[in-house]
């Protein structure tokens, strides 16, 4: 039975995760379990698993009195979000490299395996952006500067959902997977201008394809 359960939750997941993101769902409308299981023809149970993966996505929020609602995609906010990634993980990255262990390069090059397995299985945007912090927190790992690592950190949770919706609708983890590549044999070769120019560009590029995509999803409303 909780095979089935599952099943069914992910089309729910896929189902609402498509009409948010192309906007049929707009911000802040509600997201009655009793409708939409009707409307899916499904039970309330993996609807309600369905709307606590999305709210794990950023892309639902559930407010008291109010219930689960569809949550704001702002293009200003991805600007702020991924330009100042950009300057604090560059800095982090730039003070990790000399300090990187053989240990540490073998992990990363480990989450980056996990990463390439991760594609194509159930849950894959989930798996793949975990295993992505990972990945990059361990390069940061030598900096020694923990403020600014909490300060990743947080820009990191409150770029999550955009990162996801990138990797699902924006072709970003097969370009993710060669800057990723790149990245490590850069510092590898403790070349730290060269990692930090393509950490960077990574980090930039994904910006610009977020906003495109969120972009085109705002004229078609309109």
């Amino acid at each position: 039975m909780s095979i089935v359960y599952k099943t069914r939750t992910q089309l729910v997941v896929e189902t609402l995760r498509e009409k948010i993101l192309s906007g049929e769902i707009t911000a802040g409308q509600p997201l009655r379990q009793a409708a939409l299981a009707q409307e899916l023809n499904v039970s309330r149970i993996p609807v309600r698993e369905a709307l606590l993966q999305l709210e794990a996505e950023g892309l639902v929020s559930f407010e008291p009195h109010k219930g689960a609602t569809a949550t704001e995609l702002n293009v200003d906010q991805v600007d702020e979000l991924f330009e100042l990634r950009a300057m604090l993980e560059a800095d982090l990255l730039a003070a990790s490299i000399p300090n990187l262990t053989d240990e540490q390069l073998d992990k990363a090059s480990e989450l980056l395996g996990r990463l390439d397995k991760a594609l194509g299985k159930e849950n894959a945007a989930n798996t793949w952006s975990e295993l992505n912090s990972d990945y990059h927190n361990c390069l940061y790992s030598s900096a020694n500067r923990p403020q600014t690592q909490d300060l990743v950190n947080t820009l990191n949770k409150n770029a999550d959902r955009y990162i996801r919706m990138h990797l699902l609708w924006a072709g970003g983890i097969s370009k993710a997977e060669s800057e990723h590549n790149d990245i490590l044999s850069l510092c590898k070769a403790r070349d730290i201008d060269g990692a930090v120019a393509v950490l960077k560009q990574h980090i930039l590029g994904s910006r610009d394809e977020i906003k495109e995509f969120l972009l085109k999803r705002e004229s078609v409303k309109t």
